[in-house]
């Protein structure tokens, strides 16, 4: 029997996703398990596989077209059904949506209009405007962006990945092939071209990404009531410990995989912060889960280094680079960014000193670290030295923490840092 295939809520709370691409033409097999599309949610992009077996008889949605969850996206037949099925079901449901709406009253509806759902006629007619070459192309996601920017024809590529999947690589080979463009003169915008008083301008359009870290940063800062405070940690001791780490460790740790375990081990320390607010109660977690901000070409992305107190450095630090690299490739599973109770965004290595990050609700702390500079410093003795000093800025959610824990916790995290050794015991 012919079914529908609707877009799925593939991560919480979501109203709608953008196929990037099928993996599937129409009039393919498909077997139960197998990719059907990759879809694009707010922080990635993810496989939607099939949940049963037949032939993909009609695509009703286009790549690239943001679509409600729960819309028809596909028609899935079993074999030996024809056009009159699709045809059939697509009317079937078309009429079940006229029925719900009507159920739901004049006062439901008034100046609402249903959502349409493709009829049969339709749907061929954007069938017929997809058709030519819609066959699948093999490629990664990260392929597919870098291609769309460069302007590349991934049809025109030969993958050198598995299976000849395209991959970065075979992106970057392609772009470099081509011959230098010709300058351009300096051209006068055309009647009814874009400008912004009288500056023209080239039009982006934001992706689910982008568009979701605006909403849910504004909403943070409107409704998150922050508060700041800034502490000079000396990392002298910090540096040391790196640099003998690092004479032994397979693989070089950073100064950010120490700081993650520094604030994993205060958080243990002080409890109290490891929180969130909610309406009708303070959630205290027991599990001390890292989210670590990682910028990406489609926007800023925060992966979660799990249990992160209990981690050995080396662990880590290689769990914080792998997810660094699927999360630039929007490889992440929605769990793998989902879920962690504290942020870090660390800019230091931009040359930043200081800066005060908005908190990633519902979380209640982020911890902006600034880069390390070598600083005068007066020593205990009232001697003026050098030290290696690295600024750190906590904004807090003063609905869940309030400024004594806040400044509590900051201290000994400033502790941990300039003696980290207790942060291996």
């Amino acid at each position: 029997m012919a079914i529908l295939i609707r877009m799925p809520e593939v991560a919480a709370n979501t109203d709608s996703a953008v196929i990037v691409s099928w993996a599937k033409k129409e009039g393919d097999p498909v077997v139960e398990g197998e990719c059907l599309a990759e879809i694009e949610t707010e922080k990635a992009v993810i496989e939607f596989n099939a949940e049963q077996s037949g032939v993909l008889g009609r695509i009703l949605v286009q790549a690239g077209k943001d679509t409600e969850v729960g819309t028809p996206i596909a028609v899935l037949l079993e074999a030996g059904e024809s056009d009159a099925d699709l045809a059939a079901l697509l009317s079937a449901d078309e009429g079940k949506t006229a029925d719900q709406a009507a159920q739901a009253g004049p006062a439901a509806t008034a100046g609402v209009e249903p959502a349409p759902v493709p009829s049969a006629a339709a749907a061929q007619t954007d069938a017929n405007a997809a058709s030519g070459d819609s066959a699948r192309i093999f490629a990664s996601p990260l392929a597919r962006r870098l291609a769309r920017e460069a302007g590349v024809d991934l049809s025109s590529l030969h993958g050198s990945g598995p299976q000849g999947r395209i991959i970065k690589r075979d992106v970057r080979t392609a772009q470099a092939a081509r011959p230098a463009a010709a300058p351009v003169a300096a051209q006068v915008p055309a009647a009814g071209a874009a400008t912004d008083g009288g500056r023209p301008y080239t039009e982006i359009p934001h992706t689910s990404m982008r568009r979701t870290i605006a909403r849910r940063l504004s909403e943070s800062k409107q409704t998150v009531p922050h508060f700041y405070l800034r502490a000079d940690c000396r990392v002298d001791a910090l540096l040391d410990l790196r640099a003998k780490i690092n004479q032994r460790a397979s693989r070089k740790i950073s100064v950010n995989d120490l700081i993650v375990k520094a604030v994993a081990v205060a958080l243990r320390e002080v409890p109290d912060m490891n929180v969130s607010w909610a309406d009708a109660a303070l959630h205290k977690y027991d599990a001390i889960d890292i989210s670590v901000a990682v910028s990406t070409p489609a926007g800023l992305i925060t992966p979660v280094v799990k249990a992160a107190d209990a981690r050995s450095i080396s662990i880590i630090s290689s769990e914080i680079a792998d997810l660094a690299q699927r999360a630039r490739e929007g490889r992440l599973q929605p769990h793998e960014y989902q879920g962690g109770s504290f942020t870090i965004s660390n800019l230091g290595m931009y040359g930043v000193q200081e800066f005060a990050a908005i908190i990633n609700p519902p979380q209640a702390a982020i911890l902006a670290v600034g880069g390390v500079e070598r600083r005068p410093v007066v020593n205990d003795e009232d001697e003026l030295s050098i030290a290696s000093i690295m600024t750190v800025t906590l904004s807090v959610d003063h609905r869940a923490v309030d400024g004594a824990l806040a400044a509590q916790w900051l201290g000994i995290f400033k502790e941990i840092v300039e003696n980290p050794l207790s942060a291996l015991i």
